[in-house]
């Protein structure tokens, strides 16, 4: 008997044995079920491992906790533009006679005191003139313009009465877990 002959026999008997139906379902459960592979713990576990990988940034090796009107601060990880901790703000707080922006980019920071990771929220305060004190251009772990929500490169006074920038402020949103 030849392989072409013993092919044919299984292939036959697979046709009597299974319907069309039978197989499609096969198929679409197949289908349904492969976006599920990606949260079995082993991708939890190789995403864990990332984040201990993204500590050793040069940013996080060099960060510190005790001035906020520097550009190694810590929450300062992902800012663009003047310091408000400068300009007559603080580093949450927009100066007098000018707005904070409804839009902000975002970044994860880590606090070198503690080794966590936080989400900061950066948002621009509008209305008058570029401070122009106290620059940083951080961009650890920045993200190209296809991510516009993590890009510091924008002019975030989208919303504001005025869209002239004045600086930018480093408000903490909570633990990145």
């Amino acid at each position: 008997m030849t392989s072409q002959s013993r092919t044919e026999r299984f292939v036959r008997k697979l046709a009597r044995g299974t319907s069309r139906r039978s197989i499609l379902s096969r198929i679409g459960l197949g289908l349904v079920s492969a976006p599920v592979f990606p949260l079995l713990p082993v991708e939890r576990a190789h995403a864990a491992k990332d984040r201990s990988v993204q500590a050793k940034t040069s940013f996080a090796r060099h960060a510190q906790t005790t001035d906020d009107t520097k550009c190694d601060y810590w929450r300062y990880c992902a800012i663009d533009g003047s310091l408000c901790t400068c300009c007559g703000g603080g580093i949450h707080t927009c100066p007098p006679g000018t707005e904070a922006s409804p839009t902000s980019w975002v970044g994860t920071c880590i606090n070198p005191d503690d080794g966590k990771a936080y989400l900061i929220a950066y948002r621009d305060c509008c209305g008058t003139a570029d401070c122009g004190q106290c620059y940083c251009d951080n961009t650890d772990r920045g993200n190209q313009v296809y991510r516009p929500q993590e890009n510091n490169d924008i002019i975030w006074c989208f919303g504001a009465s005025s869209m002239e920038y004045h600086c930018s402020t480093a408000v903490m949103v909570g633990a990145a877990e």
